[in-house]
This record gives C-alpha cells, structure tokens and sequence, in this order.
C-alpha cells in the first residue's frame, strides 16, 4: 500500500463517519466508473470503519446471482480487523466501492459500513455456507422468479424468426428473472440480519 494510497483511504473513511456528503473538490475520485472488471475488484483493498487503524484486507471471491447481479462479496479479513483472519461474506448494503486515480490508472477501495457488533456477526464463508445460501437463492428464485429462467441460460435465439409474441414473453421473462434477483438479494441481506441479533 503506497503512502498516497494509505492518506486517500483513511480520508474517505473518515469522510464517510462524519460527513453526509463530499465537497465538490473530492468528488472527482467518487466518479461512477460505468464498467467494473471483477480482475480490478479482486485487487481492490478491502478497510473496515469498525477497524480503521487495522491493515488492509482482501476480495477473494465475488458471488451472483441467477439474474448475473453481485450478490455478496467475500474478503479474506487481515487478522489487525479482529475476525481472527475468517473469511467473511459481506452483502452489498455493507460495503460501497470508491474509486480513485493512482499513476493515470483507475484503482479501487472497498469500505466496508458496519459497526464492531454487525461485523462480528457477519456469516463465516465455508462450504456449508455456500450449500445454504445456494438452497436458500434456488427457492428465492423459484418463489418470486414465477418460470423466469436463469440469465445464464436464457437465449433469444430464433426470436426475429418468431415475432412480436417471443419478444413479449422475453419481456415477462426479463422482468421475472429481476423479480427473483431482488428477492435473492433481500434473502442474503435478511440472513445477514437474522445473524446480527
């Protein structure tokens, strides 16, 4: 972690503590970006306001959903967070990415939003967890999706062939598999809760 690099996070974690909004000066690093590459994200610098004097952490996974949307984030946490060095999963009302210049290049930081006891209580990411969070976004999906398709495997091969009729029900497939996306996400985001209590 370079110096400048060190200086622009703990300003923007400080920032984001005390501040509601940012001056007009500082906004030019908190620009949208419009296109991510997850290759950039998983390099990104993962801090914690709970812990803002510990060492930076790491993104080791980034996890969709059916609808192809980033559902949670996994960070291998620096054992100065206090998490012992777990792997956790944080879900994206968590966390807010920033991103800055350093040498022309645009770089990422991950701010991770959450007080000592949430971040205690965030879900520890290992196999079980995965097989529970699957089952559990399978029937979000299959609750709120009524027949959507998976973005992964939907097509619209041969609807130009088919007519105006095709591109309706793509529509209604579309909006179903957005549904179910929201849904998903509002499952993680309510265990994420559930586990804060």
């Amino acid at each position: 972690m370079t110096q400048s690099r060190t200086t622009r996070t703990t300003l923007a974690v400080s920032a984001s503590l005390f501040l509601t909004g940012l001056a007009g000066a500082a906004l030019a690093q908190f620009d949208p970006q419009g296109l991510y590459s997850t290759h950039a994200i998983l390099d990104a610098e993962v801090h914690f306001e709970s812990a803002p004097a510990s060492e930076p952490s790491e993104v080791v996974d980034i996890l969709l959903g059916d609808d192809r949307k980033v559902q949670a984030i996994v960070v291998d946490t620096h054992d100065s967070v206090g998490l012992d060095g777990d792997t956790v999963v944080i879900t994206n009302q968590h966390y807010r990415l920033v991103n800055f210049d350093e040498n022309g290049k645009t770089q990422h930081d991950i701010i991770v939003e959450t007080d000592t006891e949430a971040l205690d209580a965030m879900p520890r990411y290992d196999q079980e967890w995965m097989n529970t969070a699957q089952e559990r976004a399978r029937e979000a999906w299959d609750s709120a999706g009524e027949g959507a398709e998976s973005a992964w495997h939907r097509t619209r091969q041969g609807l130009d062939r088919i007519g105006e009729g095709a591109e309706d029900a793509w529509e209604r497939t579309q909006e179903g598999a957005e549904r179910a996306g929201r849904r998903i996400s509002e499952v993680l985001d309510q265990w994420t809760s559930d586990s804060d209590s």
